[in-house]
């Protein structure tokens, strides 16, 4: 099915190469979502994330910042990089999510795939191409879907070999064109929303130093009161519950990213204390931090 006369699509086609723990990982996801599954909170992952709408509109938050996107835009995120998509009411999205991760620090290729993912690390992750410039990636990503559709590629490794090369064409075009970017947000604010989206994105800049409804009062010249009621209006989330969320999803990534000590993860995250941090943890995740840690161990075998 082609989607805007250019970009073939089929509901719940998926490809799939390797999974998480591997060096080269692919999952490209052909789906579609609507409002009811709007994510409460911003998550994160260790991957790479590109997400292609094939819809008319949505919102994307990243790092507390609101991005209004429209049909062909491509929303680039690096690991770590905290964001939620926002759906309408109405038909559900259709959209491409493609998650991916290598080995980036093979002295081989390091420094080639240092530039070519050079463009999810852009002030302004999210790209908008003239049809020109686009139809060049479309072409790939359809050569893609013909491949995988006409293919028992699975655990052929000529075919997977076939697949992780032209996606990296992919990315090479993408980083070709990335000075060519059109995007601009189109997303209006009121001067408050304004506000409140400058506070939360400093929270989530700012989230492992000692920041509090006080703190963030100083800092943005607005009086403790105000800002608790006006947070709560424009992101729907109390000041303080915001702070704790941010501060407890990037200790979740911590914990499956890496080996650190979740006392170290506990105090760089933000928390005053370890007895603290245990408490909050186990309220939002509703486990203990080392069994979290364990759980992500055991499911990525």
């Amino acid at each position: 099915m082609l989607i805007d006369d250019s970009i073939f699509y089929e509901d719940n086609h998926y490809i799939i190469i390797n999974n998480i723990p591997n060096n080269i990982f692919y999952y490209i996801d052909y789906d579609k979502r609507d409002a009811s599954i709007n994510m409460e909170f911003q998550h994160l992952h260790p991957y790479y994330e590109m997400m292609i709408l094939l819809a008319p509109n949505a919102t994307h938050l990243i790092e507390g910042t609101p991005y209004n996107i429209h049909m062909g835009d491509i929303v680039l995120l690096a690991p770590s990089v905290m964001h939620k998509s926002v759906y309408y009411k109405g038909e559900p999205s259709k959209r491409i999510i493609i998650d991916f991760m290598y080995e980036l620090h093979n002295p081989d290729t390091a420094e080639a795939y240092e530039k070519i993912l050079s463009p999810f690390n852009n002030e302004l992750p999210i790209f908008r191409f003239s049809l020109e410039d686009r139809q060049k990636l479309i072409s790939i990503l359809n050569s893609l879907f013909v491949f995988s559709k006409e293919h028992q590629y699975y655990g052929n490794p000529a075919d997977e070999f076939y697949i992780h090369t032209k996606f990296q064409e992919f990315l090479y075009t993408l980083y070709d064109l990335k000075d060519k970017n059109l995007y601009t947000n189109d997303q209006s604010y009121s001067s408050i929303e304004q506000k409140m989206y400058e506070i939360s994105s400093y929270i989530h800049n700012h989230f492992s130093e000692d920041i509090s409804l006080n703190s963030l009062s100083d800092q943005f010249f607005v009086s403790p009161s105000y800002l608790s009621r006006e947070f709560k209006q424009v992101t729907g989330f109390n000041l303080s519950n915001y702070i704790q969320l941010t501060r407890i999803k990037n200790a979740q990534y911590r914990l499956v990213s890496s080996n650190e000590k979740i006392s170290v993860i506990s105090e760089e995250c933000g928390f005053a204390s370890f007895s603290q941090f245990n408490r909050i943890f186990n309220k939002v995740a509703g486990t203990s931090p080392r069994q979290y840690r364990q759980t992500a161990i055991t499911n990525n075998k």
